[in-house]
């Protein structure tokens, strides 16, 4: 067991050697999410998504064109 001086050194080691945490993907999500349900405002992020979610939750409505 290491006490006192020794013990701050290796803590202070390990944390120096330690990987960083990652950083947050919520910026780069929101950018890959380019299309969105004209419904319910569903965010789909290409759109082959989005014509399946039109067919699952709004079979009545019309399927955008993907120009919009």
């Amino acid at each position: 067991m290491a006490r006192g001086k020794q013990k701050e050194e290796s803590r202070l080691r390990a944390e120096k050697n330690k990987p960083k945490e990652g950083k947050s993907q919520l910026k780069d999500r929101e950018k890959a999410m380019n299309y969105s349900c004209s419904v319910c405002r569903t965010a789909c992020a290409n759109y082959k998504i989005l014509v399946q979610h039109m067919e699952a939750k709004h079979p009545k409505s019309p399927i955008p064109p993907e120009s919009s």
